[in-house]
């Protein structure tokens, strides 16, 4: 099997944590809620099977790295052993005075899923992907509010962000995390996987 992009070029990647079918299913009967809720076209959703819960965006990423990138995401995945996490809660970011990302909160109470984040930029940082200064928030991101978007609906967006009782959606187990390749096209991104760490050990599989 030859690979067209494997002789050169760059490629976008991230590492992240894939979400399983259930997970998905739930995002999904929020984002139509919400949707049902805001002025038509306010927030640009983002289709459920491109929801990642990420822990580090690599961007630009020369193909000839590639090896090296998951060599250190399969020595980072080492060295953490399988956890669960829940999806709970909903917020936005920057604020809910100014939404522009909207999304569904991550919890892991042992500290299990902050240390693969921590494995994970051990890892990679030193082959030139620096740490980004605000630190790990995990969460899943839901959409992206308009640009287009009057003051008076981004205030409105905001407080039904705030008011909606998101209780938790559902848990699932981390076995795996997977390097990523995103391609924009005009109907979006597509997502390949690359490679999957499989955690506590186990040999990782390329896709």
């Amino acid at each position: 099997m030859h690979h067209s992009q494997s002789r050169g070029g760059t490629l976008r990647t991230f590492i992240a944590i894939e979400l399983d079918d259930q997970v998905l299913r739930a995002l999904a009967a929020v984002q139509s809620k919400l949707e049902a809720a805001l002025p038509p076209r306010s927030v640009r959703w983002v289709r459920p099977e491109g929801i990642h819960l990420t822990l580090k965006f690599l961007g630009d990423t020369p193909a000839a790295r590639l090896e090296e990138v998951q060599r250190a995401l399969a020595a980072a995945a080492a060295r953490v052993a399988p956890f669960s996490f829940s999806v709970e809660g909903l917020g936005c970011f920057p604020n809910p005075r100014r939404p522009r990302v909207i999304w569904v909160g991550v919890k892991e109470p042992t500290g299990a899923l902050a240390r693969l984040w921590q494995a994970v930029e051990a890892e990679v940082a030193p082959l030139g992907w620096p740490t980004e200064a605000r630190g790990f928030q995990p969460h899943l991101t839901l959409g992206r509010v308009q640009r287009h978007v009057s003051s008076a609906d981004l205030r409105a967006l905001g407080e039904l962000v705030e008011k909606s009782e998101v209780g938790r959606l559902g848990s699932m187990t981390v076995r795996a995390v997977s390097f990523i390749r995103s391609d924009l096209k005009p109907t979006g991104a597509v997502y390949t996987t690359l490679a999957e760490a499989h955690l506590g050990g186990g040999a990782g599989e390329t896709g």
